[in-house]
């Protein structure tokens, strides 16, 4: 399709972006960054995650901007399903979820089941793949992925019986701008001192193996969840995961690198600087997918058939399917997500 004839087809467009506010989480790990770095209003203490575009019932977006605003993301997709795209959607139920997380402390060893196994053992419910982005890391920070060495399920269930499971686990440092991706299966948590934006699968599902002993605001441990997390770990070991080769696209006003494309979501990195000239960014959806603009850094503006919609670090921003041909003036980071 030439450009000509894609101006004459989004001519019919009436699809509009707006911003999300996000629901909060107050795990026993988290921090204040989330708050102090991306102003994110949410009277929790500490504030560990913000679920930025969610459908899922544990904590759904709300719209906070346009003629939906006040809605939950839920309610208005299932008004306009045509916001999803046309590849098979669940009514009114995004297959991904975004969060940014804040760990101050250790996240606990966890695993996540695939899509077969959740439908069989947890009701039906899809399992989680997911991919971090590092947006900051404290000097020495690290992560878990995985086992150093193969290990058996009698050996890991004992390790962690008897609280030993730590010399086993695969430590890897961590710095602003790595990528991980975490495919179901994979044991891993993201150490202190680690800020992440995550694209996931939208699920819940999380079998939290090790959890060093720590009790809650209740003074009760956080319950364990050992032998469904035997069931579905890779118990390989070796896989030290390497960073992949990036490259950016340039274009007027903006650059664009890859990060992470899989059955699941595709993800990538996208720059806007227009500030210093008078064009600005092209930016549109086509009848295929929605996209969800997380911003990570800077500022702007997003124009579209004379509306305009301001963003600033920390903002999430959904794009409906065949969206109305939109501009992009400023200076900011984004993560862009489609399926």
């Amino acid at each position: 399709m030439t450009r000509k004839n894609m101006s004459w087809k989004t001519e019919r467009r009436s699809a509009r972006p707006f911003l999300l506010k996000p629901a909060g989480k107050d795990y026993l790990w988290g921090g204040s960054r989330l708050k102090d770095d991306y102003s994110k209003k949410i009277d929790l203490d500490p504030l560990a995650e913000t679920w930025e575009c969610s459908t899922h019932p544990d904590g759904p977006s709300v719209v906070a901007s346009g003629v939906y605003e006040g809605k939950e993301l839920t309610e208005v997709l299932k008004e306009h399903p045509e916001y999803l795209g046309t590849h098979p959607r669940t009514e009114g139920e995004l297959p991904i979820l975004i969060k940014f997380i804040d760990a101050r402390q250790d996240l606990s060893v966890q695993v996540h089941p695939d899509d077969d196994y959740a439908r069989v053992h947890e009701h039906g419910s899809l399992g989680k793949t997911e991919m971090w982005y590092v947006l900051d890391a404290a000097k020495d920070a690290k992560l878990v992925y995985g086992f150093y060495h193969d290990i058996s399920r009698e050996k890991l269930k004992k390790s962690l019986e008897t609280g030993t499971v730590e010399k086993y686990l695969q430590k890897i440092n961590v710095q602003k701008d790595d990528l991980f991706y975490i495919e179901a299966g994979t044991v891993h948590a993201i150490g202190a001192g680690v800020l992440i934006a995550e694209i996931q699968e939208s699920s819940n599902l999380t079998y939290r193996m090790y959890d060093y002993g720590r009790k809650d605001k209740n003074g009760h441990t956080r319950e364990l969840h050992i032998e469904k997390a035997l069931d579905v770990a890779n118990r390989k070991g070796g896989r030290s995961p390497r960073q992949p080769m990036r490259v950016l696209r340039y274009q007027k006003g903006s650059a664009t690198e890859l990060l992470c494309r899989c059955k699941y979501f595709q993800a990538e990195r996208q720059l806007i600087n227009t500030e210093q000239c008078r064009e600005m960014a092209d930016f549109w959806t086509d009848s295929n997918s929605f996209q969800v603009l997380l911003c990570i850094d800077g500022c702007g503006t997003l124009f579209g058939e004379g509306e305009m919609l301001h963003f600033f670090k920390g903002d999430c921003i959904f794009v409906p399917a065949d969206s109305i041909p939109l501009k992009l003036h400023g200076r900011a980071q984004f993560l862009k997500v489609s399926c």
